[in-house]
């Protein structure tokens, strides 16, 4: 097997930095506030919440209903708890698919290991008997096919149903062949077992708990991150006299890098997450489930080929006090490698990549330390993979790679048939001959099996139950299944195979038998088969109040007092009481009990921790929104100002002041403007006679003197300008001698008719406007001529 690069191996155990409390100071810690000092919660603790540190990730597998497939509708809808006024988006838009998916330009670690191999990637598309009755046909798998127009059935919304396809990244219609096929194909045959009185052994669910991972602080074991925050982080911090935060205090990559600081980010996220699972079990354990499933991000890159490192011995106190508390409380856990994990592909660095995996998912659950029978129990279950053109060479591949396991990886190992490529009959002859424990999925064998031995259903496969269960007793293994259901609506095998957010029954399970429940819901798919059968435990939880939760410390905010005026008597009372020392302190406001830590985000004494299928955004609180205030209507005889106020007498004065002022202003701008104005046109008019023009007609140039010609010219329209202006004004004068001359009283005898005084100003202004056209004209020619 190879090893690990020396470099990515920890040698030494991390030494990270204490960080104190929020607000703590050089006396001591301060004073009891809520949650921040009660609970002492550091900046640790933030820096690892995703939920404000964009640098720590959610991995989208934990929130999936199983990793056995790239299936992008197959996870809980993240977008419904973290927007609860979501709108729905047409289904026509690509940017329907949840921002958690992962993608060729994921930020999951499964996309940085672009040299591992999907089955899916090499699995023909389905087609016309490419499947008969559930059966897989092991003709060797095409290339994919290029879509063409005669390949899907374009059908409109209005008038026909769209066929959702659960590995496409949005919205696909469905082939029509396929479509047929799935419609003829002959209905599953189940079996007449009644879960009742129950037979099994333990109930679980998957990585994720949704009441824990959405309380405050958030309780979950996938935390995982970008390779290039690991890169980040090894550049010191901007100010390194302070504690690390998430945009306050980020590493100045202007200063040198040093691979132990990256180190110390990793190992950091790995013990948030570690940390964690003790209280998972806790809280599972007060409601009834002994068996949960580990997530392979709780270390986040520990087998890749470049940024991979041991878990020993940073974390082996972390895990053992995990382990200590699951055997405490008898609790099983397991693991699953991803689909990327194969023993039977032809690429050897997909092969290396496998070993890698499993060697570091066999030391996560080897440092748990685990009494004999739960270290046992804790195995890692794995498909076969892809089957990559032949499904004989494949076995014989996977023969010869499992030998060259290590025996601490051979002891874990269980195989599981899955949706895709193998079934129950393909698989259950190689573990009986390798000795290796098969995992029955009940969901994966209603979508592959063989139909010319077995039919869909669960009434036939009981049949096999010996035969499977003789694969763990050899070991000395408790046997475990896995059980999921398709949603309602799917009709192919593709659509069939995203898993339904919760069950709706049990399958016919042997005696002493665990049960892992792969659904979207996680634990409320647990308390929902509870409710259904009235399994044990049935009674320990109830339903949440919506967007509520009393068990939580939250922060104290004062109430805000309301300023009230001071008034004249107001003011001398309080002058008055300044001047007395014996002064009452207003009584202060109770504090509300705080939570133990042991008991926050565990359900309260009631265990409200069960949403109701469809509600999961009850598990945050309700989204405020502002609304707009409405416009308000001025009542008769009143008129409103722009913030909705009635405008009073006193209101309308003191506008009216503020506008005469602002008018007054106004003019005197204008009037110093006006002056300035004036001296910049008579320092225009005086600069042709101070002698600088006749400079300037002197100048050799041509152009110069026909700038001077221009300015004489301009200077004499101007001097026309100004005799027609006294011209103007000389008659004006004349006009008010004949106006006041004709007003006086006169004798008309001997006279013919008298013109009146409006006739004799009316000729004279006639004769002014002729005189000013006349200077006008003069003016228009003058400066045709200078131009």
């Amino acid at each position: 097997m190879p090893k690990r690069k020396s470099s990515a191996a920890l040698a030494q155990p991390s030494t990270l930095p204490e960080i104190p409390p929020i607000g703590a100071t050089e006396d001591g810690p301060p004073l009891p506030k809520r949650r921040a000092s009660a609970r002492k919660v550091s900046q640790t603790k933030t820096l690892m919440n995703p939920d404000k540190n964009p640098s720590v990730l959610d991995d989208p597998q934990a929130f999936r209903a199983s990793p056995d497939s790239d299936t992008n509708g197959d996870r809980m809808d993240l977008d419904a708890v973290m927007d609860v006024d979501r709108q729905v988006k047409d289904q026509d838009q690509d940017d329907s698919v949840p921002s958690l998916v992962t993608s060729g330009d994921s930020d999951s670690p499964l996309s940085e290991m672009s040299d591992m191999e999907s089955p899916t990637k090499t699995k023909a598309p389905p087609t016309k008997g490419s499947r008969k009755n559930g059966k897989a046909k092991t003709t060797p798998a095409a290339p994919e096919a290029k879509s063409t127009g005669s390949a899907k059935v374009k059908k409109e919304a209005a008038k026909e149903p769209q066929f959702l396809d659960p590995e496409a990244d949005g919205v696909e219609e469905a082939d029509e062949e396929e479509v047929k096929e799935a419609l003829s194909r002959p209905p599953p045959v189940n079996s007449d077992y009644l879960p009742l009185p129950w037979k099994g052994r333990r109930l679980g669910y998957a990585c994720l708990n949704t009441y824990l991972r959405f309380s405050n602080p958030p309780v979950f074991s996938s935390r995982t991150c970008r390779i290039a925050s690991i890169l980040e982080n090894r550049h010191p911090l901007r100010d390194p006299n302070e504690p690390p935060h998430a945009t306050k205090n980020r590493p100045d990559r202007e200063q040198p890098a040093d691979h132990r600081r990256g180190r110390e980010f990793v190992e950091q996220l790995c013990l948030a997450n570690v940390r964690d699972i003790p209280k998972m079990l806790r809280w599972n354990d007060r409601y009834g489930i002994k068996f949960m499933r580990l997530s392979s991000e709780m270390f986040p890159f520990a087998s890749h080929e470049e940024y991979g490192y041991k878990l020993a011995p940073f974390a082996s106190e972390a895990l053992a006090e995990a382990g200590k508390v699951a055997t405490e409380l008898g609790h099983r856990l397991t693991t699953h490698p991803g689909q990327y994990t194969q023993l039977g592909s032809p690429r050897k660095s997909v092969i290396d990549n496998a070993l890698r995996d499993l060697d570091y998912h066999a030391e996560m659950l080897s440092l748990l330390k685990l009494p004999d029978q739960q270290d046992r129990d804790a195995v890692m279950i794995l498909h076969l993979g892809g089957v990559f053109g032949d499904k004989e060479a494949t076995l014989a591949r996977f023969r010869e790679n499992y030998a060259a396991l290590p025996q601490n990886v051979k002891d874990r190992l269980v195989l599981e048939n899955d949706d895709v490529s193998w079934s129950v009959h393909e698989l259950l002859p190689i573990c009986e001959e390798l000795n290796i424990p098969f995992v029955l999925d009940y969901h994966h064998h209603n979508i592959i099996f063989d139909a010319d031995q077995i039919r869909e259903g669960t009434k036939d496969i009981v049949d096999l139950y010996p035969r499977i269960l003789a694969t763990w007793k050899r070991k000395n293994i408790t046997p475990k299944m896995h059980y999921s259901e398709p949603c309602p609506e799917a009709l192919t095998g593709r659509q069939r195979r995203k898993h339904s957010p919760r069950v709706a029954t049990l399958p016919p399970l042997p005696e002493g038998v665990d049960l892992m429940i792969e659904a979207k819901d996680k634990e409320q798919a647990v308390f929902e088969l509870m409710r259904i059968f009235k399994l044990p435990g049935f009674d320990r939880f109830n339903d949440m109040i919506p967007h509520v939760r009393k068990d939580e410390n939250k922060p104290l905010k004062p109430t805000p007092k309301k300023k009230q005026k001071a008034t004249p008597k107001k003011k001398k009372a309080a002058v008055k009481d300044e001047d007395e020392d014996s002064v009452e302190p207003e009584p202060e406001a109770a504090l509300p009990e705080i939570v133990p830590d042991d008991d926050v985000g565990m359900g309260g004494p009631d265990g409200r921790v069960y949403w109701p299928p469809g509600q999961e955004h009850w598990l945050r609180p309700v989204k405020r929104v502002i609304k707009p205030k409405e416009d308000k209507k001025a009542p008769p005889g009143k008129e409103l100002d722009e913030k909705g106020r009635i405008i009073t007498p006193a209101m309308k004065r003191k506008r009216a002041a503020a506008a005469e002022a602002e008018a007054a202003e106004a003019a005197e701008k204008a009037n110093v403007e006006g002056e300035e104005l004036a001296e910049e046109v008579e320092a225009e008019f005086d600069a042709p006679r101070n002698g600088k023009g006749k400079e300037a007609l002197d100048g050799p140039s041509k152009s110069a003197k026909s700038k001077a010609k221009a300015k004489a010219k301009g200077a004499k329209a101007k001097g026309a300008h100004a005799t027609a202006e006294v011209e103007g004004e000389v008659l004006a004068k004349q006009v008010e001698a004949v106006i006041d001359a004709a007003a006086a009283p006169k004798s008309t005898k001997g006279r013919g008719k008298r013109e009146g005084p409006a006739d004799t100003a009316a000729a004279a202004t006639s004769q002014l406007r002729r005189k000013g056209s006349r200077a006008k004209k003069v003016d228009y020619a003058e400066e045709e001529e200078g131009e």
